[in-house]
């Protein structure tokens, strides 16, 4: 299987699902290569074919992306290292959930989550302690006699019924068959990258404004009120939002490359629900591509704050709608 069947697949499935998909993001390097939403969720899904080619710095953006702009980072693959992907299991790499294209299919179609973990030494199992205490209670079995029966300490049974351990599949199958009773617990993928930001004490409320950017060009939107958030392989340049707006942000000079990203921008702002704008070094042909609000450097440099850059890119946005 090739990177480009599996990025089909995984749009087929989300479209299935009810996903809007933008564009495919075929400009490197890349963070993500597709956004899609339904709803009101949100994912900037990376694709590789085994995913231990994900790294930190590619991580670490897709976090920062999908922190910033209320959504989930998400990594669909095939195989990891020399064994293919299991279906109905969760990796995580770098903090980011991993699957393959049937579990995404089971999670999002079907509606049905996976059970198991892959970390290192095996695949585990959440078990719900509470229904794994009533029914060892109901049945009158001390720690020590089920801890005996399965082979394992007191203290495991104990971490078991408290939720600070996961179990091997072999251990929860055998649970299950003596107390006949379901322990696994499912996995919310999505929840899975939230417990996991929360744990790092990411997510906060009320997030401190941005450190201003090096970039000249962003630092003029920062002086004008906008928080902007600097990204290194997305397609875009910046995130930029101030109370009341939110936009991608390019900046290069009039090429047809930029004009090929600007149409990407303009895809992905469409999934994401933002505003695009370019910021064209020199002069521009156009005011807008599709809806990518095109501005030249000395129209930025003319302007006095965030609310004449909102009036000028709601003017060229209304034009364009006119015609």
């Amino acid at each position: 299987m090739t990177k480009d069947i599996l990025i089909h697949q995984i749009i087929d499935v989300l479209e299935l699902a009810g996903f809007t998909v933008s564009n495919r993001c075929n400009i490197r390097p890349r963070s993500f290569d597709i956004a899609a939403r339904q709803d009101n969720t949100l994912l900037f899904c990376k694709v590789l074919y085994n995913i231990d080619g994900l790294n930190e710095e590619t991580a670490r953006e897709m976090i920062a992306l999908a922190e910033y702009l209320g959504g989930y980072p998400i990594l669909v693959g095939a195989k990891t290292r020399d064994q293919m992907l299991e279906d109905s299991v969760v990796y995580m790499r770098y903090d980011i959930p991993a699957v393959n294209v049937q579990t995404l299919f089971d999670y999002f179609v079907e509606n049905v989550p996976p059970l198991v973990s892959a970390a290192p030494g095996g695949l585990y199992v959440s078990i719900d302690g509470d229904v794994l205490k009533d029914a060892r209670t109901e049945i009158s079995m001390s720690l020590g006699a089920l801890a005996s029966e399965l082979g394992v300490s007191r203290r495991t049974i104990s971490k078991y019924e408290e939720g600070q351990m996961d179990a091997s599949i072999d251990i929860v199958l055998h649970l299950e068959e003596i107390l006949d009773v379901a322990l696994a617990k499912s996995i919310d993928i999505l929840r899975t990258f939230e417990k996991e930001m929360d744990g790092k004490n990411v997510k906060e409320e009320e997030p401190e404004r941005t450190t201003p950017p090096n970039d000249n060009i962003l630092n003029l939107i920062y002086t004008l009120g906008y928080d902007v958030l600097s990204t290194n392989q997305a397609p875009f340049k910046a995130v930029s939002k101030d109370y009341s707006s939110t936009f991608l942000t390019g900046v290069s000079e009039y090429s047809s490359a930029m004009l090929k990203r600007a149409h990407l921008m303009s895809s992905i702002s469409d999934v994401i629900r933002t505003q695009s704008i370019f910021i064209v070094e020199g002069k521009s042909r156009y005011e807008s591509v599709e809806n990518t609000v095109l501005i030249e450097r000395e129209e930025l440099n003319s302007l006095s704050d965030a609310d004449d850059l909102e009036t000028l890119i709601n003017e060229r946005a209304r034009h364009r709608s006119e015609n």
